[in-house]
């Protein structure tokens, strides 16, 4: 399979290829979460979606990355009680052939123990992998050759968080960034090429699931981690910290994506409700426009998002929030502007991943074209607008296939959106659906 891939590889580097957006890390080619390819279908066929092709995997919450030609996904294989095997895969994007794959034993302490949680992050011909108790790996993308690895719990001492690692890693020049959660090592840089230590930063009791982030606050880059007592700011060069602004959040679920539009940073938790902060321009430190003043995941103000990374547009804030609630907000003062039960369903932890679709980086001016993918594994075209939601079409990705205590099966992976294709997985099968307009 190896010699495949390699044969595969070469031909994509030799050959007359010409290749349409990659979706390579979390969050997509600029890790903001946005589509922004052209030549997509107006509206969706009713019923089931047909596939490109589709592969049978198993079970885990990670999303797939798509980049040159390939699609990494990560899964995990039953043992017996907590035993078992995490598994990284590498499938020909064409066809879904599994070309490479990599396992190695891996014993579940976490709840949920339903597989990895962290997207794969491929990066010049590197592919990095976080499971679920903290083995991360580089690989040669091409081959699936181990180049280096780590094992947060031995080599940092991490006490992992209750749902395991789940933080996408981050790539910054030749580092990679990463959560890690040891004592002085919240959050710790490596070499991308070799996996030597750059540097470590921030302690907490609590390490959280949010991925680290890079941000440009008028010229000054700012490495920015939300984490279960502050929000950071670091110099990604060195791990200095720039700033912090005090957030308290029940149980460590720091798990949404923090949201930048200019001078404003936004971060939403479960319990703990909605914050904006103002950062100054020279990284000197940030003040709070705004919080919510609910603590209640029943009686909640502004938004109060689990899985859910929010649209934050500069004037409006859409998002899901704890019971199933799409909501927008007024980005100035958080008020609740309306909310909608349509997209979801109504109980604790309902969620539906949002993309909006902004062709060439072209910002919509009366409400956004978005693609919803709902926990019923259902795919959605609506407008979001300070008017209201409105839906356009609906049809089924694929099937929910994870029983949740007793109340319903979801499924809690966010899809990848490249080559004009959305790329979904459940704990049985990953799929490739072609949305090109031809």
């Amino acid at each position: 399979m190896r010699l495949t891939a390699t044969v595969f590889m070469m031909a994509l580097l030799c050959g007359p290829v010409v290749h349409a957006d990659d979706w390579p890390q979390w969050g997509g080619p600029q890790r903001d979460l946005v589509w922004r390819e052209t030549g997509l279908i107006d509206a969706l066929p009713e019923g089931t979606l047909p596939r490109v092709w589709s592969t049978p995997i198993a079970e885990g919450y990670a999303g797939p990355a798509v980049t040159q030609g390939l699609v990494y996904v990560t899964d995990r294989v039953h043992g017996e009680g907590s035993e078992g095997r995490e598994r990284v895969l590498c499938l020909d994007e064409a066809n879904g052939e599994i070309l490479w794959k990599h396992e190695y034993e891996c014993q579940y302490t976490v709840s949920y123990p339903a597989g990895p949680r962290a997207t794969p992050v491929i990066d010049e011909g590197r592919v990095y992998t976080i499971g679920a108790v903290g083995h991360l790996f580089c690989f040669d993308a091409a081959t699936g050759d181990i180049i280096w690895q780590k094992h947060f719990p031995t080599d940092f001492g991490t006490k992992l968080p209750i749902w395991g690692m789940a933080a996408s890693p981050l790539v910054e020049g030749n580092q990679l960034i990463t959560l890690v959660g040891g004592p002085d090592a919240l959050v710790v840089s490596f070499d991308k090429r070799t996996g030597d230590e750059n540097w470590r930063a921030l302690d907490d009791a609590d390490i959280g699931y949010c991925p680290p982030m890079i941000f440009d606050f008028g010229g000054s880059r700012q490495l920015i981690q939300w984490h279960p007592s502050a929000i950071s700011s670091l110099d990604p060069s060195n791990g200095k910290v720039n700033w912090e602004v005090t957030f308290a959040i029940q149980s460590g679920l720091t798990i949404s994506t923090p949201r930048q539009h200019g001078d404003r940073l936004f971060v939403t938790a479960f319990y703990n409700g909605s914050m904006m902060l103002k950062v100054a321009p020279d990284a000197s430190g940030a003040e709070i426009l705004w919080k919510g003043k609910s603590e209640s995941e029943v009686d909640t103000d502004g938004l109060h998002a689990i899985m859910c990374t929010p649209i934050f547009d500069g004037t409006h804030i859409y998002g899901v929030g704890s019971y199933g609630q799409l909501r927008c907000l007024d980005s100035a003062t958080g008020e609740r502007l309306w909310e909608t039960f349509d997209a979801t369903g109504k109980g604790r932890w309902w969620n539906a991943f949002l993309i909006p679709h902004e062709p060439d980086g072209a910002k919509p001016q009366t409400g956004h074209r978005v693609f919803l993918h709902n926990e019923q594994g259902e795919l959605i075209i609506a407008k979001l607008s300070p008017d209201g939601y409105e839906e356009q079409s609906r049809s089924l990705l694929v099937e929910p296939t994870r029983p949740l205590q007793r109340r319903r099966v979801v499924i809690w992976s966010h899809p990848a959106f490249a080559n004009k294709s959305v790329y979904a997985r459940n704990d049985k099968e990953i799929v490739r659906v072609n949305l090109g307009a031809e």
